[in-house]
Parts: C-alpha cells; structure tokens; sequence
C-alpha cells in the first residue's frame, strides 16, 4: 500500500488504485492508470500503467494531478465494448475459451495478472476477427494450463467433438502456454478422424498490452480454422517475434522453447505445416492430413500411473523402483544422447538390473532423448542394445513429452500389449521417418 507523500496526494485529490490519471509538470504531462505499488517502492514513487502496457515509476514531488476516469467507470466502459459482429455468410467456426495469458489483463488495484471470465472481453477487442469468421465463443473454463490435469484435457476434446457436430468448420482454442504442446499432443490422439482444423493458440503476454502478440496469434489462427483443409490439431503462435506472421504446428511435433520470447514454440524434428498471415494468406510448408479415414471418434481414457524422468549423472536408478512399487504402468525416460542411461559403470548407478526387472513385471518403458532435435537409436553402442534387450522401446523421434501424452493414452484405450506394440509406431504424426527441421532449428 502507498504511504508518505503518495498516499497523502492520493488522499487529498480522492484518487484510488485502478483511477486514470494526468501528472503535470512544466516540461510534461504524463497519463496513466493507477496501479498496486511493491514493498520496495520509495514513498515518493507511484506507479502509473501506460495504455501500451508498460508501467512507469513516477516521482511526484511538485507535480499536480489530475483525475481523469474513475476506475469503475473504465470497468463499465470495457464491458459495454464486449460485444461480437456475427455476419452469417462467412464459414462458422468456434472458439472454445479455457483460460491462459491470452485471455488475461492486468488487475489495476495489484499490478498482477488475472484471467478474464468471458471470452467475449477478448473477442472485443478484435474486430478483425468478424471479418474472418461468423464465430461462435464457447467459455469452457478458466485454469492456467499448468493446472490443467487429464480431466480438463477431457472437457477440452469432448467440447471440439461438440463443436464440430453442431456444424464448425474449425475450431480455436485460447489456452496457456506453459503445457501446450503437451495438451496439443493429447488432444491430436483423443479426437480420431479430425474432420476440421483444430487450432491451440496462446500468448505470451496478457491481451491488454500495448506489446501483446495475443490479437496477432488469435487472427491467424481464426484464418487457419476458417479457411485450411488441414484436419488436424496444432499450435498457431508466431514464426518470429515481429508482427510479420504466424506458423502453424503440428500438436503432436511442438515444443515451448522460451519463456518468454514471443516466438516462443517451434516444430521439433519437423517443418510447420503452414506459414499464415494476418490478411489470410496461408502458405503450406509441409504435408498434412486433409481426408478422415473414418468417422470422428473420441477415445478420451487416460492412465494416471504414467511417469516422465529424466537421466541425469550420478542419478538413482532406484527412481524406477519407486515408480513401479508405486504401481505405475508406463514410464517414458529422457536419456542422453540417443537413449542412454548409465549402464556399464558404477553398478549401483547402472538402471540396467532396475529397467529389466519394471519390464518384467509388466512395465512399459520408452526412452526418448534430452537432445531436442534428432532421434534415439537402439543399434548404434552395446549401452543401448544392452537397454533394448531389456525391453525398452526407442520412440524414435518423438519428444519426450509427446511420448509420456501417447503412453498414458495408449494404456488408457488400449491392452498393454496393445500399447507396447503402438508406442514406436505412427498414428497421427509423432513419428517421421525422415526428421525434417531446416530454419526452424534453434
């Protein structure tokens, strides 16, 4: 809370947080919004939020103010904004909102981030959008995707199964990042015989940033749903962090590569399938699936007892021990190289004995690598026939994350000989036959 002279001019002109405002001096004028200052700010500092999304620390000594909005008078004015053009002569499509930073905006009273609780604050507050599609906003929850477990992935597949049989031709899921391409993966195997693109798209920064990439990534996406033949399931964000276009990932080929960059997600041992553009321009870069081999399906069961660990030098095999006392009935591992664990040295450090003895008692094992680009191998040293002998199964060039999302799927619809005979073969992109990257490498 503000104290000393801030608190005083704050008092004296019955200004609060969340209150927009002009700052004069002799040399300037500065406008702003009111936000929650930290523990750390001095007592003459407050804290000003621009309308391009970045805050300021404003010294105020000798400066007069001036109130300019009440913060529930902006609140009032941003929900009579919300509403949505609908122009029926365009291709239907839906977007399902869950939660994450592209539906988020800035709390004025705290300075922090919230999620938004209508999707229709977002779609608002991009007109563009009623030129692409006659869209049809569907608000399934709000949770962060790190909170998001096998249940909201459920809700997730069955409302796109939904959608598409109530007439979409595509549909956009706004979710958050952080499991993405985890949830990408999970829904390309649930939902069988896509019939229509399925597009997950996020931001990297909440959408009333004057800095968001979340309108950019929302209309290209939107593009790709309204108007590709790609029946599948992938990951619209930006090819770069300029404005200057979007790449389309396919779900199960992914991977978050940066915290924070806005060009953040990049296709793994694999080319995007298209390159899409804002005006609507869509270029493909890669093959795609276009025809449905069979009727659309839901198979939704997950196995919980499912584990994804990583090697490490001087590591405990005693890891997969715990996992199968535990009960677990799969464990992907994320070896070095292409597919190792120690083996052949220090024998209370080899996973050998531990691996052979969780296979034989019904453990499905798969090894995938750390490396990020580039596939594992069971032929190339006697460490890894050695692994393979002991019945790992090399996932090719799957990442780790795709494989842990495709075993845990597979035990939950399928028998485990079923599952183990399915995990090192392709069902709807997680496994190339030749790895494919160029530029995209990084």
């Amino acid at each position: 809370m503000y104290s000393g002279i801030v608190k005083r001019l704050m008092d004296d002109n019955d200004l609060k947080i969340g209150d927009y405002v002009r700052f004069k001096s002799n040399k300037f004028e500065i406008e702003g919004k009111i936000i929650q200052n930290s523990e750390f700010t001095k007592e003459n500092i407050i804290i000003l939020k621009y309308e391009n999304g970045y805050n300021l620390g404003l010294d105020v000594t000798g400066l007069m103010v001036e109130k300019i909005k009440r913060a529930d008078e902006a609140e009032t004015e941003s929900e009579a904004k919300a509403e949505i053009s609908i122009n029926k002569d365009l291709p239907k499509i839906s977007i399902i909102y869950t939660g994450g930073t592209i539906g988020s905006k800035v709390d004025y009273r705290t300075g922090g981030v919230y999620m938004l609780l209508k999707p229709e604050e977002l779609l608002s507050s991009v007109p563009e959008l009623s030129n692409i599609a006659d869209i049809k906003p569907r608000q399934l929850f709000s949770v962060a995707s790190e909170d998001m477990t096998f249940h909201e992935w459920r809700a997730i597949a069955k409302a796109i199964t939904e959608e598409i049989n109530n007439g979409s031709r595509g549909i956009v899921i706004t979710i958050g990042t952080d499991t993405m391409h985890y949830i990408s993966a999970a829904l390309s195997f649930m939902v069988q015989n896509l019939n229509v693109p399925v597009v997950l798209t996020g931001s990297q920064r909440s959408s009333d940033r004057g800095s968001s990439d979340a309108f950019m990534n929302l209309i290209c996406s939107a593009q790709i749903a309204a108007k590709s033949n790609v029946n599948e399931v992938g990951i619209c964000m930006h090819k770069s962090s300029s404005d200057d276009a979007c790449i389309f990932i396919r779900g199960t080929k992914a991977r978050k590569m940066n915290t924070s960059r806005r060009d953040a997600f990049r296709p793994i041992n694999d080319l995007p399938i298209a390159e899409v553009k804002m005006d609507g321009e869509i270029n493909y870069t890669n093959d795609y699936i276009n025809k449905p081999s069979g009727k659309l399906e839901l198979k939704d069961g997950f196995e919980e007892k499912v584990a994804l660990i990583k090697v490490f030098p001087n590591s405990d095999p005693d890891i997969i021990n715990y996992y199968v006392k535990k009960g677990y009935k799969g464990i992907i591992i994320e070896g070095t190289g292409l597919g190792h664990t120690p083996v052949s040295g220090d024998p209370e450090k080899s996973y050998l004995k531990n691996i052979k003895s969780a296979v034989d008692s019904g453990v499905i094992i798969g090894m995938t690598s750390q490396c990020i680009y580039g596939r594992v191998n069971s032929k190339v040293y006697t460490n890894l026939r050695l692994l393979s002998e002991a019945g790992v199964i090399y996932c090719e060039d799957m990442t780790p994350e795709t494989a842990y999302v495709k075993l845990a799927w597979l035990l939950g619809n399928y028998s485990s000989e079923d599952a183990k005979r399915l995990l090192n073969q392709n069902m709807v992109g997680e496994i190339r036959n030749r790895t494919l990257y160029d530029e995209f490498l990084i």
